[in-house]
């Protein structure tokens, strides 16, 4: 299903305004995706943007001082890079306490064993373009296609 996340996302959610959620079915299933996985993809993205609606507009990435220990099940399913990745974008500002949890909850949202961390900056990056924060999207955009680690000073 991660495949079909991805696809949706670049070739309708991250452009279109308006989406035609049964028009993009039938192509969906056209270009050969299962409609279970289709159902499951669209589920994915409802619960995103639920969760994200969800968010107080007066929540400040500067005033994050909540300690989060991640559970046994966060440090099994996602890879030790993909936890220190979401860390990393708490610590630099991108995102506040709220944002990272619903990233984890997508995370372990996904149908697979583990998330790695290329998988993990793609959820990163819906995550922030569907929250409209499309400058720190970007940051995230050349994290995932920049393969070359990230570096804290």
């Amino acid at each position: 299903m991660f495949e079909l996340l991805i696809y949706m996302f670049e070739n309708y959610l991250s452009s279109k305004s308006y989406l035609d959620f049964n028009n993009i079915s039938m192509e969906l299933e056209a270009a050969g995706f299962d409609n279970d996985d289709i159902e499951e993809a669209f589920d994915w993205f409802s619960q995103l943007k639920s969760m994200s609606d969800k968010i107080p507009k007066a929540i400040n990435a500067n005033e994050n001082t909540n300690l989060r220990i991640f559970t046994e099940k966060e440090y099994k399913k996602i890879s030790s890079e993909g936890l220190g990745f979401i860390l990393f974008l708490e610590q630099a500002k991108v995102l506040n306490s709220v944002e990272r949890e619903i990233i984890v909850d997508r995370a372990m949202a996904l149908n697979q064993h583990i998330i790695s961390i290329d998988e993990v900056r793609w959820v990163v990056m819906m995550a922030l373009w569907n929250n409209g924060k499309e400058n720190d999207y970007l940051f995230v955009e050349d994290a995932l296609y920049n393969k070359n680690t990230l570096t804290i000073h």
